[in-house]
């Protein structure tokens, strides 16, 4: 597997080039091309230097954001293309992204079993060094009851797209202040409001960086071309009211 460790410059083009990774893959899936030493696989890890909220494919802005407190502040609020529920973005929230062939890894058949497959693995790839990570509701990553990691995805015919998040130093009072409470919660949730319902893991970036990468073999340096496809991707839907704003 190949490894991009970059964080772009501004929140929509760090949303693009998760499609434009996934775009290539899928490209080069649907050609036919034999992988060779992780080509077409491809883990990106990244970190948000400023906050910016983001909204799932399906999100509703109204119903999960406090949209004037977040125009008051200056926080973009953006979508992306996969599904799952609104995140706030920003220093402390460590971002992996995972490009995967679906022939290559026969346990991705389906949503289910994909996040079983790759949280699975993440738990396993965490655990000595955040402690007993657990798997609850539907893709969340916790530690005693509490989330650290949430993870989305977006599937095309031969690849997908899995990324996640990981809270290590996030300012979580924030997430209250811009993040309503989601109407659809899992049941360990249990009502709890955010500050109550979050936590941060003991550990820095590069410790879960290196714990990611040796997990997944992510040793190749990413030598695609997907970043030749952000402008436009920003131009026609990041940077656009009509997808950002669509629900």
């Amino acid at each position: 597997m190949q490894i991009l460790d970059l964080t772009l410059g501004t929140p929509e083009e760090n949303l693009a080039l998760e499609e434009a990774l996934l775009e290539e893959a899928e490209a080069l899936a649907a050609e036919g091309v034999v992988l060779e030493d992780g080509a077409g696989e491809v883990m990106r890890l990244w970190e948000s230097p400023s906050y910016f909220v983001v909204v799932g494919a399906g999100g509703s802005v109204e119903h999960d954001v406090f949209s004037l407190e977040c125009k008051n502040a200056g926080i973009p609020i953006l979508r992306r293309i996969s599904g799952g529920g609104t995140v706030l973005q920003g220093p402390g929230c460590l971002n992996y992204s995972l490009v995967l062939r679906i022939t290559t890894h026969t346990q991705c058949a389906d949503v289910t079993a994909t996040n079983r497959y790759v949280l699975g693995r993440v738990q396993q790839a965490l655990r000595p060094i955040v402690g007993p990570v657990e798997i609850r509701g539907i893709s969340d990553l916790a530690l005693g009851g509490k989330k650290f990691g949430g993870s989305a995805q977006r599937r095309r015919r031969h690849c997908i797209l899995f990324h996640g998040t990981l809270l290590y130093g996030f300012d979580l009072p924030l997430i209250s202040k811009y993040l309503r409470q989601p109407t659809k919660t899992p049941d360990y949730r249990a009502g709890r409001a955010h500050m109550e319902f979050l936590t941060n893991v003991a550990a820095e970036a590069e410790a879960l960086k290196y714990a990611l990468r040796c997990e997944w073999n992510a040793q190749q340096p990413y030598r695609g071309k997907a970043l030749e496809l952000v402008p436009d991707l920003v131009k026609t839907r990041y940077g656009t009211n009509e997808w950002n704003f669509r629900f």
